[in-house]
């Protein structure tokens, strides 16, 4: 058994991260961080959990939780851990951080679409990006950072990755339209996030200025080979979880002047997914539905050629706790720790 701390469990994506852990068969968790509710017994925040976790909620000392642990979980606002983390700690323990502090490469991108000084740059190289569909040769038992992706940027880089890295569109016209449920904005009392706000409306924000849009465009253009640039417009919905990405790009000709089949696109996408354990492309006709993913670890994909346009509608919808924050985490813990990927995330989606 491997001892694990969470600072931010009572957030959200921290209390995600309990209930997911909970059934993880290597895994105690030692230290459930709280600045919000030190000394309250952790199931009066969650009630879902009474019973089940008999442990009041702790401070956020990383240094003390660093000594009493082999890997923390900071489900932290932006700004935290790069506050707080120091050779000392990373000596000691793995970090998997929910935030988006070690996500970008470059510091002043970050700086600039997080409106906040990074406080530790010496760590962001070494910080490896959490995808681990793409990225899983990087994640082993040296890694000691973990930069865990966004919900937005997981569903929007996993729809269209395949066709970018095989250079099948123009990521040039690429165009991501994406929606999410209110959980996504965290656990705080916000006046826009009230039920009378949400129930029966639906609206866009953040456009042409939300924070993950350098994350997919940084992850594509790796991809890509080249730099990305793209148009990502987030829309909040009336529903607890879920996140689905709409996106849309034209298509390359091949070199006798004709666009790419269904059978050659759906092949490509099977290249990449077809022996991955949590992303499903769906069959022909079936578009992605947030209701058939939820409360579970996985990527629903599909597409749609439109011959009179020469464009391909990308769709991919996934639960933005699970595989968008808590279960990416805990997956990304099994790869540094040479468990089976899958442990503690074989969740059947939950319906109704």
């Amino acid at each position: 058994m491997i001892k694990a701390g969470i600072i931010g469990a009572t957030g959200y994506a921290g209390a995600e991260l309990v209930r997911i852990l909970m059934n993880h068969k290597e895994v105690e968790i030692a230290w459930y961080g709280s600045r919000s509710y030190v000394d309250q017994d952790y199931a009066d925040v969650y009630g879902n959990l009474f019973q089940i976790v008999d442990a009041k909620c702790m401070d956020d000392n990383m240094e003390e939780l660093a000594e009493l642990v082999d890997v923390i979980f900071t489900a932290t606002p932006q700004g935290f851990l790069a506050g707080v983390l120091t050779e000392d700690i990373l000596k000691k323990v793995k970090i998997v951080d929910l935030s988006a502090d070690y996500r970008i490469k470059d510091v002043a991108v970050y700086e600039q679409w997080y409106k906040i000084e990074h406080k530790s740059p010496q760590f962001i190289e070494e910080a490896v990006y959490g995808l681990c569909e793409i990225n899983r040769d990087k994640i082993t038992p040296q890694t000691r950072l973990v930069a865990n992706p966004g919900c937005y940027t997981t569903c929007s880089i996993l729809t269209a990755y395949p066709l970018v890295k095989e250079g099948l569109i123009d990521t040039d016209t690429l165009i991501v339209d994406a929606k999410s449920g209110t959980s996504g904005a965290g656990r705080g009392a916000k006046v826009p996030n009230l039920f009378c706000e949400v129930n029966e409306s639906m609206k866009a924000y953040g456009v042409a200025s939300h924070r993950h849009t350098p994350e997919i465009e940084e992850q594509l253009g790796y991809a890509a080979g080249k730099k990305v640039l793209i148009n990502f417009t987030p829309h909040l919905v009336p529903m607890n979880r879920g996140i689905l990405a709409t996106e849309y790009a034209s298509l390359k000709k091949k070199p006798d002047g004709t666009y790419p089949t269904y059978e050659e696109v759906k092949a490509v996408y099977d290249k990449y997914y077809a022996k991955e354990r949590f992303v499903r492309v769906l069959k022909k006709g079936m578009c992605p539905e947030t209701k058939w993913v939820e409360g579970s670890n996985y990527v629903d994909i599909n597409f749609v050629i439109d011959e009179r346009t020469g464009r391909i509608i990308m769709m991919g919808a996934l639960d933005n706790l699970v595989k968008g924050a808590a279960g990416q985490a805990v997956q990304n813990m099994n790869l540094l720790f040479g468990f089976d990927e899958a442990e503690g995330l074989k969740m059947v989606p939950l319906f109704p």
